[in-house]
Parts: structure tokens; sequence; C-alpha cells
């Protein structure tokens, strides 16, 4: 009967009004969905390496993929995220750094970017004069950055410190300056011997240099930190991260304390980033998380043991088959031993754990791949890493396959590029910080910074990888350009390369559905804007299962 009515009434008019009645009548129930995200580009990093422009978020996790009007007509959105134009890409992992070292750097004082021994100096000094600690920590010098590149003494630490420890490690973690308090409390003499380690001696006496194992003595008489200090640190350390665009960070080497206190902060929800833990292999915790298994939650995993092969190259720790090229007679440091690392490796394997080590220079690196290949033959899907995997042998790049996996840090090639081949010699430079081959062979690089050894920010990251440049545009041309990476294989080594190293695929690393609601929005495109703009790209923000977790500010 209204039917009828209004088509006697307005024929033309109200057919029109029967068919939206009849089609929102008829029209399916929209589903419930929490975030749309729209109007932006976005590099959704799968199998085609696809672009969208929008996506739909229910329970944490990814709903749907495409436009926005679609969408829009499908779900019930309870929030909605308007990109107005930007850029989003998966959320950023860090596949080599250390939590919470970032955040107790940050508790101590901080050397990095000092330009002389004298600012070292005056940094701690104004440090004391505002904290008066019981021991003085510091962690950031490089003497490479220096006019006088050389290892400083403890001259000066004993006349303005003679009653109060002082201990700073130099920005790699493998070298420390000690004052003669600090080397006192630790029982560290002119005839102290450390294997793995080096006492540096002049006139058979302690200069305040200790090299890699050598440090231990000294580590072990630092007042500990309490938990509510470490708990204060990495949420310090997490808010650097998350500004700068981080959703999962790999803690290259922890303790089962902090591993416990990472736990119990994500049960708490007071932490928010996603950890890959590492299990230091120097830790008598070792044996507990071998023989309990692998822990996962959405949050955290627990899967992997972190070993160190050798020191750095900056204090000429690092391995080498032959002597230092500006220092004769001096081949580094193997802090595992090849027959340890084979022990060590097997029962690593047994316990279905992931090894990752440590291997700076070219006599470390073949050793642990020697010690990779043996143990993994029968292996069907290790994914055991080498990380850094700095300077290598050029026959010894075929260890590398789909077994064995580089982590590398792109910033250590341009922070190292002024001085490294002073260390190693026109040759063997032409095997190192070799990104490209490194690809070309495993078919993949998980990429990092190992920060606080370098700078958080991954920008630096994508622009060191792809530009092979300093943050002053330096060299011109790039640094060994033949082994850089394109703008999209950086994206994929800071997303789903290192979700895969970390055995998280299928869960993060590229914005598909299914996959947890994690990305990053940026200012500009660093996949189409000038090269040597993307340092000062900038976050706008980041997102972890699908909660807004850091907005830049609008001022």
């Amino acid at each position: 009967m209204l039917f009828l009515f209004l088509l006697k009434t307005n024929p033309m008019k109200n057919i029109l009004f029967l068919f939206v009645l009849i089609f929102f009548s008829c029209a399916p129930e929209k589903i419930p969905a929490d975030l749309l995200v729209k109007n932006a580009t976005i590099y959704t990093v799968n199998d085609n390496f696809d672009t969208a422009k929008a996506f739909v978020v229910k329970d944490g996790k990814i709903l749907e993929i495409g436009k926005k009007p679609e969408l829009e007509l499908k779900y019930k959105i309870a929030e909605v995220y308007d990109a107005q134009g930007q850029t989003i890409i998966p959320g950023l992992i860090d596949a080599h750094a250390h939590l919470l070292n970032l955040g107790m750097a940050l508790q101590n004082v901080d050397l990095v970017d000092t330009k002389s021994y004298s600012e070292v100096l005056e940094r701690v000094v104004a440090f004391q004069k505002e904290k008066n600690v019981e021991y003085i920590t510091g962690r950031g010098w490089d003497q490479n950055d220096w006019d006088i590149k050389e290892f400083p003494t403890k001259k000066e630490l004993d006349s303005l410190f003679p009653n109060t420890p002082v201990a700073l490690r130099r920005i790699d973690g493998h070298a420390m300056i000690v004052n003669s308090k600090a080397l006192e409390l630790a029982g560290i003499t002119g005839k102290t011997k450390v294997d793995g380690g080096e006492v540096v001696l002049k006139d058979g006496k302690p200069t305040g240099i200790l090299v890699d194992a050598a440090m231990s003595a000294v580590r072990a008489t630092i007042p500990r930190a309490s938990r509510e200090t470490m708990v204060t640190a990495l949420k310090e350390a997490e808010q650097v991260c998350l500004e700068l665009g981080l959703t999962t960070i790999d803690e290259a080497g922890t303790s089962r304390e902090v591993i416990e206190i990472m736990r119990d902060l994500h049960e708490k929800n007071e932490l928010s980033l996603r950890i890959y833990a590492m299990v230091a292999g120097r830790s008598s915790d070792l044996d507990y998380f071998l023989e309990n298994g692998i822990i996962k939650t959405d949050r955290l995993n627990v899967r992997s043991v972190k070993v160190w092969s050798d020191g750095a190259l900056g204090s000429r720790g690092a391995a080498m088959r032959q002597e230092y090229s500006d220092q004769p007679g001096q081949f580094g440091l193997m802090i595992t031993t090849e027959a340890a690392l084979d022990s060590l490796a097997r029962k690593i394997a047994a316990a279905g754990y992931q090894m990752n080590t440590h291997a700076i220079g070219d006599s470390a690196n073949i050793s642990v791949l020697r010690v990779y290949s043996n143990v993994l033959k029968d292996e069907k899907d290790p994914r055991w890493k080498v990380e850094h995997a700095q300077i290598i042998t050029p026959s010894d790049f075929d260890y590398f396959s789909e077994k064995i996996l580089p982590s590398i840090q792109p910033t250590h090639a341009t922070s190292d590029m002024y001085w490294a081949e002073d260390r190693v010699g026109a040759e063997r430079i032409k095997g190192a910080y070799s990104y490209k081959t490194l690809l070309e062979k495993s078919g993949m690089v998980a990429l990092g910074t190992d920060f606080p050894v370098e700078k958080v920010n991954p920008m630096y990251t994508f622009y060191a990888a792809v530009a092979r440049k300093d943050l002053k545009q330096y060299p011109e041309g790039g640094y060994r350009m033949e082994e850089g990476l394109t703008r999209e294989e950086t994206l994929k080594g800071m997303t789903i390369w290192a979700a895969y190293s970390n055995f998280e695929e299928d869960e993060k690393g590229s914005i598909e559905a299914g996959k947890f609601a994690d990305f990053t929005v940026l200012e500009q495109d660093i996949m189409t804007i000038p090269l040597d703009s993307i340092p000062n790209v900038k976050v706008s923000a980041t997102f972890i299962n699908g909660k807004k977790v850091y907005e830049k500010s609008s001022e």
C-alpha cells in the first residue's frame, strides 16, 4: 500500500526514495572495527612491496587493507587516524641494540660526541658536581674522534678524583679508562693477566686502559644497579625509541633478571616495546633458559643466545688473521676460542635456541662461520646470526646462507670509514662492511644500530645503508658504494627481514591482514625524497597493537 501511494503522489522522486530504503534495509550489518587509518601512502612491505591508502585494525591486528571509501562502508569504525597524506611503514625493528644500556647511559655520564679527552674530563667533573655518586661511571668516548687519536691515561683522573673510583667505557663497550682507585678496588696491577683481555701497560704499570675481558674485574666492583634504577632506565630508553618510530628491539645480550623485569613491565602494561631478548652467553643464567625452553608472549620472545667471539676494531680488540696495519704485533683478541664456540653452539642447538655471535675481525668471523657450518648441517631452519659480520676474507662470504644470516649495523660503516683502512690496510678493507655481498649470499640482511654505541635514530641507519655517507654528507660519492643497499632492501632489512631473523615474520614486519598493527608514521616519504634529506625525516606517530604510543607535539 505504501509503495502504491508513493508512486501516485510523486513517481520520480519517490522511486529514488524507495530504492535507497530497499538498499539499506538489505545491506549487511557493518563489521565492528577499532581503528581506520586513512589518507596515507602506505608501504606494506608485503611480498610484492605493494602500496595502499588505508587499513582497518581490530583487537590489535590488521583486519583489512584497501581504499578508504570501501573500508568505511564495510566497517563500523570506533576511531579514525587521518594521516593527512603522510607516509606509513611497518613498525621499525632494530635487530641489534642494547635497550637497558641506553637507559643506564641516561643515568650516567654521557661521553658521546666528545672531541677531546679534556672534554671527557669536563663532563665527568660537571656530572659529579651535580650527582656526587660513590662510583662514577660513564660511556661514549672514542679516541678516533679526537685530534690526538690515542688512548688516554689515568693521570688526569687520578688528579681530579684521587679517592673516588671512576670507570668510563669506550663507545663500543670493548675498552675502558679507569683511575687508580678503580684499579685498586679491582685488584689490578702491572702483573695482572687476563685471558681474552688486556691490561695496557707503560713501563710495567697500568695506564688505566682495560680492553675486553680485563674490564670484568672492575665491573664486579661497581655498585650494582637497583631494580628501581633498571626499571627507570628501561622506561626512559623506551621513550627514546618510540619517539623515533621503533616498535621492536632486539636486546643483544642480557640477563635473566633483566628479562624478568621486562616481562613484568609488559604484564603491567608499563612497557609497550616488543623485545626479542638474547640471553647473554657469558651469563650464569644460560643453563636456566636452555633447560626451560623458549619463552614467547606477544611482546617478549626469548629463544636466542648472544655470544662474543672477539672485541672491537676501534680498540684493536677485533681478532685478525694478520697483524693490525697500524700496530705491528697486535692481532686482537678472541674472547671465546673456536673450540669453546663449538661446544657452546652444540649445547644451544640441542636446546632449540638460536645462536647470535658478535664477530668483527676476519679471524673471529671465520671461526664463527666454521662452527656454524659444522653444527648446522642437519638443522632445518636455524636462522643463526653473525652479529656485525664486519671484516670478512672474501672467500669466506660463501659460508653465509639461509641458515647463517648477517645482522649488520650500517652506521658502523660510516662511523669507522675515516680510520678503518688504517687498521686493516687496503686489501682487507675490501671485505669490510660488505652489506650488498652479504645480502646476495643470505638472501636477506637484518639491520640495526647497536645503540648506544651508535645513535638510536633509524633514519640514520636508512641513510647510511643507502647513501653510505655520514650526517655531513661525506664522502661525496658515498663510502664503497658497491656495497650499498637500495631503499627497498633497506626498508625490508629494518622490517620484514629483521622479523624473519627473529622467527616473527608471520606476526610483524609488514602491514598485512592478521599481523600486529605496529606501524610508524613519517612526515616525508623516505622512498622518494632526495637521499640527503632522509636523516632529517621526523616521526609523526608510532603505533603498537593499533594503539598510539607516541605522537609528535604540534608545537
